[in-house]
């Protein structure tokens, strides 16, 4: 005998159609996992909120930078990557590789502390100096070396 409504209608009375039960258990999947989310991220979020760690730290970094005459410890490593990019180069343009970075033989080094310098003197002109920065080294030098010191010629 053939499925009839009629008589599921009478074991569940408070299901009226086929389309409501459909919809019933179709509610039922969808919120038993989205239950089971909802509880594990109020589980997990505490967690994530805790401050780090105290310990040392692990790997990379290396020792504290020596020889400093213009940048602050916690500048070197921004700083660095910025005139990486700003001039187009590597570390070995101001620093003698495979020895003590800190030495000062490459006089490249000094222009570059004296041009430092120069930026942050500039910068400190401005009367919102503390909170926005007006020039960079890639304001002169525009991910080149060595900066133009004339307009390129007209048509260029």
């Amino acid at each position: 005998m053939p499925w009839r409504w009629t008589s599921a209608a009478r074991l569940t009375p408070h299901v009226k159609s086929p389309r409501e039960c459909c919809r019933r258990m179709s509610a039922r999947y969808i919120m038993l996992p989205m239950r089971l989310t909802v509880s594990l991220l109020l589980l997990l979020l505490p967690l994530c909120a805790q401050p780090p760690q105290e310990g040392g730290k692990k790997g990379g970094g290396g020792p504290a930078p020596k020889n400093l005459k213009i940048l602050k410890p916690e500048e070197v490593r921004p700083a660095m990557g910025a005139y990486t990019r700003s001039l187009g180069v590597t570390c070995d343009f101001c620093h003698v590789m495979g020895g003590d970075k800190a030495s000062d033989d490459n006089p490249k080094k000094n222009t570059a502390r004296m041009m430092i310098a120069m930026v942050k003197e500039i910068n400190a002109k401005f009367p919102d100096a503390a909170t926005k920065t007006y020039v960079t080294c890639y304001t002169c030098h525009n991910g080149k070396s060595t900066p133009a010191t004339a307009a390129p010629p007209p048509g260029q």
